[in-house]
């Protein structure tokens, strides 16, 4: 058994029937999103346990080998975004874990929202895309796909008909906005059910959008 990795929970009600897993980016930790949830504006009606995991620590190739949280280990920054698979698989595995606890606390899979900003977001899909388990929904958010070759068919994956929210900053240096518009386009090519949106900002996340997430958020868990 995968064991849990930590996490910071926020519940907005003493007796959640939601989750949404959060996964941060590049060398941050899940403390890095825990302010967004008042900033969501979320009623309390809206019973929703936000986890926030941290990434284990690991060193990354492209910031010369120093050790940090990170999903997965980058051996470089072109548009190819060369990546750790196997560190990817064993990020999913763990994720997939924080989900199986969610479920084992009461929380069906189809009222679990998976969202992640960068690293956090190439995670969110992959596990998205493989699991057994049929979610509310999938949100990423200046992010990419890490293997677009294994990207299947929507008609043989469980979240065929689960909404996929992209957002992407029209100036990121970081995570070229080509990136996630090959991301979108792929997974629409495949059958996937899929909005994107663009933002003026850099690698980051703005007032204007997180009111956006929030209205996307209330449609998918009311």
């Amino acid at each position: 058994m995968t064991e849990l990795l930590p996490f910071v929970s926020v519940e907005t009600n003493d007796q959640p029937d939601a989750a949404i897993i959060w996964l941060h980016g590049l060398g941050s930790d899940g403390h890095d999103f825990e302010s967004l949830v008042p900033a969501l504006s979320l009623s309390p009606d809206y019973a929703i346990r936000f986890i926030f995991p941290h990434a284990p620590k690991r060193p990354v190739t492209v910031n010369g080998g120093v050790v940090m949280r990170a999903w997965y280990d980058i051996y470089e920054m072109t548009l190819e975004r060369r990546v750790d698979m196997e560190n990817i698989e064993e990020s999913c595995n763990q994720v997939e874990a924080l989900i199986e606890d969610q479920i084992a606390k009461g929380i069906s899979a189809d009222r679990i929202v998976l969202a992640g900003f960068s690293q956090g977001g190439v995670i969110a899909y992959q596990v998205a895309l493989q699991t057994k388990h049929t979610l509310a929904g999938v949100l990423a958010l200046s992010t990419y796909l890490a293997d677009g070759d294994s990207v299947p068919d929507a008609s043989t994956c469980n979240n065929a008909q689960t909404p996929i929210l992209i957002h992407h900053g029209a100036q990121d240096p970081v995570v070229t906005p080509a990136l996630s518009i090959k991301a979108r386009d792929l997974l629409i090519s495949k059958g996937f059910v899929v909005e994107y949106q663009s933002y003026e900002m850099p690698h980051s996340v703005c007032p204007g959008q997180v009111q956006d997430i929030s209205v996307w958020l209330k449609s998918r868990l009311t």
